[in-house]
């Protein structure tokens, strides 16, 4: 079984890629594929330049990337309480493909923050639109102040741990079935 792990942001230092990565290789039988989504880098979406050139390549392999996968745990970075301008680009070209940006797959939603509010703004915006593009969602966690809860070894606050491995048992529960 394949699970994408992303961090929406372009930091080479992303958190949230960090998280991500953190949070896949937690799950019991799977392969885990960390993005970069430097790798994907495209032209800002604006319908005269899709009908000037067309779908960017790097569209078509990311859906592609997506619908080879089983599921996808998707660490959420936050700008101005919404998605970063890197992840927006990235599915508004993905849904000129096809409207179901992300094809049914059963993701993991996280999000997280230097700040004590761990992403909440964009989690809200995921979890009220994302499944309009194909998103099954089918847990999600976000965790605040990831500099001083967040090591190599996982989430320091017992209570927020012991949400997130709720959150992780129920994603890994839904891969199976």
């Amino acid at each position: 079984m394949k699970v994408l792990a992303i961090g929406a942001s372009n930091s080479k230092n992303s958190i949230n890629k960090k998280f991500a990565t953190y949070a896949a290789m937690q799950l019991k039988n799977v392969v885990v594929e960390s993005v970069d989504l430097n790798d994907y880098s495209m032209p800002i979406y604006g319908i005269d330049l899709e009908n000037d050139s067309g779908i960017p390549d790097n569209a078509k392999r990311f859906s592609d990337l997506v619908k080879s996968s089983d599921g996808i745990v998707l660490s959420l970075a936050e700008h101005n309480s919404n998605f970063t301008a890197v992840f927006k680009n990235l599915t508004d070209w993905m849904s000129r493909l096809e409207g179901k940006t992300w094809h049914n797959k059963k993701i993991f939603l996280l999000s997280t923050s230097p700040g004590g509010r761990g992403g909440a703004g964009v989690m809200n915006v995921a979890l009220n639109s994302m499944p309009y593009s194909g998103a099954d969602i089918v847990s999600h966690f976000s965790l605040p102040k990831f500099n001083e809860y967040f090591s190599d070894s996982g989430i320091s606050d017992s209570a927020l741990n012991s949400k997130y491995r709720a959150a992780l048992s129920t994603f890994q529960m839904a891969l199976q079935t």
